[in-house]
């Protein structure tokens, strides 16, 4: 009985930290796992200065060229080890393969993709739906308690999503009350206004 007490607990716990430290501290630090293009950029990176440093060899440039090719090379296995092989791989054995104009397209848009980072919404959506599933797994009257006070907090973040969202696209709308309107929350607590800032993003 004792752990099934804890295990409620912890079910509820557990989700309140994650969200408070994701508000804390934001999302610049998470990321999600990379996407088959980013993948596929790791692997043409690590292709492109495969082939650059063949042809510095075979056109038989500086030494110093040479060596910063073969190090760029190297280097641009880690990535591919890191990002993981990707399902299908673009076609780069060639200079021209390399070159092609897919392939400039492909890292364009890798490039985006990988300053992206997850929505703080979503996440702490996410971790409540998971923190609601495990204390209805749990049942019993802490899990039913819990259950209760996680759905309780997921309609107070939803609320307080589409308030924020509200002010902000009214601030862009009428750019001439935006001081007003932020001279009336002047009187914030530091604590809310950290939290407001967090959650906008």
């Amino acid at each position: 009985m004792k752990t099934r007490v804890l295990l409620s607990y912890l079910s509820v716990l557990v989700p309140i930290v994650a969200s408070i430290l994701l508000f804390a501290c934001g999302c610049d630090s998470l990321r999600l796992a990379p996407s088959e293009s980013l993948k596929q950029n790791a692997w043409l990176h690590h292709r492109t200065t495969a082939v650059a440093a063949e042809t510095a060899r075979v056109e038989e440039t500086s030494p110093e060229l040479r060596a910063l090719t073969k190090l760029s090379e190297v280097q641009s296995r880690a990535f591919t080890s890191y990002y993981g092989l990707p399902r299908e791989y673009p076609p780069a054995e060639t200079s021209e393969e390399i070159l092609a104009q897919s392939n400039w397209e492909l890292a364009a848009g890798a490039a985006a993709e990988s300053v992206e980072r997850p929505d703080p919404w979503l996440l702490a959506d996410s971790l409540l739906q998971v923190a609601i599933g495990i204390s209805a797994l749990l049942g019993g009257v802490y899990g039913t308690r819990a259950v209760r006070f996680l759905k309780d907090a997921q309609a107070k973040s939803t609320a307080l999503k589409e308030i924020i969202q509200g002010n902000e696209s009214f601030k862009k709308a009428n750019e001439a009350q935006a001081q007003p309107f932020k001279a009336a929350h002047a009187n914030q607590s530091a604590p809310t206004r950290q939290l407001v800032a967090a959650l906008k993003g």
